[in-house]
Parts: structure tokens; C-alpha cells; sequence
């Protein structure tokens, strides 16, 4: 079967969180037999900060951000028997949505798949005429990058015929053990962009222990913290390659994730670096969201931390032995469970699910 991808970015991870995410998922299908094609606008400079070349699983198209050329684009939908646009992908995204669903042969799947769902389903509350929302009964799915039944009732109660969530996962190509890279020595490192609903929880979670412990040293990996007042424990490095995830997180005694504002008051939505960190091996402290023992088990496969004390608490007391059998611990298990793997499969089961139902009718 032929998919139209509609997405952000699947060469770029620059101020695109969703390329890992694309690629795990998109790789393992491919695997599994799917035609894909995967467009993307050149827009945000990511085309001139690409971290990997198009791969020879996935046909990528990158079109100019104008008009004319996602019309263009768009039109390409009607070769496919799935159609995907995905949230957030940066250029006229409404006028991708309606133009992508126009082209689309009446009987392609159509999907909208939700990189960003609490952010998304804000904005459909606030707006009961947006695009989107109007959108929702013509879709045949809407598919999430996580969020749980809060996501899933509420997509539904906006008129989405389903919802479903396909969940971050592991890709073992892409992140796995390497050895430690003196660049990266820390006590904690963080890596993360700085963004809006995400800055007061980094000064909870991350700036404020490193103040705590004077003596240990932190690592802030990411975009847009050059200006933000710190203590002189923490060294900044700036956006950090994908290529470099992996020793990024097995260098530091222990890695931090912190998920943005939304994401944690909805929960049920494992942030890309947990599968990342995981999947390396190293020893993972995570801000608390709901769902967390559904990927890793508290305590031996992660550590979870409520508020910045926490952290402090967690770092004064780890010793590295305990941080390396969490890290194995956590390994093991994302490898048995939580792979792109294992996510692809039940999307593949969608899919001919949709199909077979398609026969049956006609």
C-alpha cells in the first residue's frame, strides 16, 4: 500500500521534535511492505541543518514554503491508499489539511495523526470553527503520539470517529549503548529546546538542583538557553546533533527528562528522550506524568522525581553502580516491549483492518 506523508520534517530533527518519532515509525512499516512517501516544507532552516540524508526506506519530497508548491504536493495524495497529515508541520497547515483531503481518492485512509495533541485539542476548544475541527468528521482516523483516554475521549467528543495512540517507542538502529564521551562528562545532563511551556519546569526540575549542589555538574544540551541566567555548574552546549543523542546520554552519571507543561498535565505520553535514553542504556530521572509504569517501572527502570527537590535528593544519593543496572534495566525492557517494532505492528493491523473492511463493503 502507498502512504502520503504529510509531516514536519523526516531529514531535519532542527526545532523538530517529531523527526525521531517519524522515523522509527516510518522505517518499521516500510518494512513491512509500505510505499511511502513523506513531503515536507522547506521552512525554519531546517533543509540547512539536516542531521540525516533521505533514506533508502522512504521516498522524501521537500517543496518550497509558497503556496503554489503545497498545492502541488498536496495534489500528490491522490496516488496513495493512506493519506496522513500530521499536526504541526509548519507552513499553512490548515490549507495543507483541507488541500490533502480534496486529493485524496474516496476510498484512501485518511488520517490525521496529532504529534502534539493536548497543544492541538487547546486549540480546537478555544476555536469552534477551526479548520481542523470541522475537519474531523471527513477523517477515518485520528491517530496520536500518545496521551491516553483524556486524548482519546476528547477526540472523540470533538467528532473524530476514532482516536487512537500510537506511542513514542525505541528505534535500536538509531539509539543504542556506545561508549562514554568525555565532551559529555556531567553528574545530570538535560537535553531539550527552550520553549515557552516548557522553561518554568526546566528551572524547577533542572536549574534549580543544579544550584542546590554547587559541587556537581549539570549539562544543558538544546536550542535558546544561551541568554538564561544559571549557576556556573551547569555547562551549556547548544543544539546537539542527533548523531551525538546516544553519547549524550551515557556520558552523565544520569539523564533528565522534563516534559512540557501540557504533555505532563495530560500524561500518557512518554516524551521522544525516554525511549532515547533507554534505549542507550542510561540511567533516566523523569518529572512525573501519569502512565509512566506503562513503558518503565519506577524505581528500577526509572527514577521519578515530582519537583526539583527531588531531583537534588536523587543526584546527592545515586551512586554510578545503581545508575548502570537502571539503565540495563531499562534497556531490557523497551527492547522486549517498546520498539517502533512492536508500535508498527499495530499500525499495520489498522491499516488492513481499514482495507479489509473496504473489500467487505463493496
Amino acid at each position: 500500500m502507498k502512504i502520503a506523508f504529510y509531516g514536519s520534517s523526516l531529514v531535519s530533527a532542527y526545532w523538530n521534535g517529531a523527526a525521531t518519532y517519524y522515523r522509527g515509525l516510518l522505517r518499521a512499516l516500510a518494512a513491512r511492505g509500505y510505499d511511502i512517501t513523506f513531503y515536507e516544507p522547506d521552512v525554519y532552516d531546517r533543509q540547512k541543518n539536516r542531521d540525516i540524508d533521505p533514506p533508502d526506506w522512504c521516498r522524501v519530497v521537500v517543496y518550497e514554503g509558497t503556496i503554489e508548491a503545497l498545492k502541488r504536493v498536496a495534489a500528490e495524495a491522490a496516488k496513495a491508499d493512506i493519506v496522513v497529515k500530521a499536526s504541526g508541520v509548519g507552513f499553512e497547515d490548515d490549507l495543507l489539511l483541507q488541500s490533502v483531503l480534496d486529493a485524496a481518492p474516496p476510498q484512501a485512509l485518511k488520517i490525521f495523526w496529532d504529534v502534539d495533541a493536548p497543544a492541538t485539542l487547546a486549540e480546537l476548544r478555544a476555536a469552534p470553527d477551526h479548520p481542523l475541527r470541522k475537519a474531523l468528521g471527513t477523517l477515518d482516523l485520528v491517530l496520536t503520539y500518545g496521551g491516553g483516554d483524556p486524548v482519546i475521549k476528547a477526540y472523540r467528543a470533538l467528532g473524530a470517529r476514532d482516536c487512537i495512540p500510537v506511542y513514542n517507542a525505541l528505534d535500536p538502529q538509531t539509539h543504542h549503548p556506545v561508549p562514554a564521551d568525555p565532551r559529555f562528562a556531567a553528574d545530570l545532563g538535560f537535553l531539550g529546546n527552550r520553549l515557552p511551556d516548557r522553561e518554568a519546569r526546566v528551572e524547577s526540575f533542572f536549574l534549580a538542583p543544579a544550584a542546590r549542589l554547587p559541587e556537581s555538574r549539570f549539562l544543558l544540551g538544546g536550542s535558546g538557553w544561551q541568554d538564561k541566567a544559571m549557576s556556573t555548574n551547569v555547562r551549556l552546549l547548544g543544539h546537539v546533533s542527533t548523531r551525538e543523542h546516544n553519547a549524550f546520554n551515557v556520558s552523565p552519571k544520569a539523564v533528565l527528562n522534563i516534559s512540557r507543561e501540557s504533555m505532563a498535565e495530560t500524561g500518557f505520553s512518554p516524551a521522544t528522550r525516554v525511549f532515547e535514553a533507554a534505549g542507550a542504556g542510561a540511567c533516566l530521572i523523569t518529572d512525573y506524568w501519569e502512565g509512566i509504569d506503562l513503558f518503565l517501572k519506577p524505581g528500577s527502570e526509572v527514577l521519578v522525581a515530582r519537583d526539583g527537590r527531588d531531583v537534588a535528593e536523587i543526584m546527592a544519593t545515586l551512586e554510578p553502580d545503581n545508575a548502570r543496572r537502571i539503565g540495563e534495566a531499562a534497556l531490557s525492557h523497551v527492547l522486549a516491549e517498546h520498539t517502533y517494532d512492536h508500535r508498527a505492528e499495530a499500525v499495520d493491523r489498522l491499516f488492513r483492518a481499514h482495507a479489509t473492511g473496504l473489500e467487505a463493503a463493496e
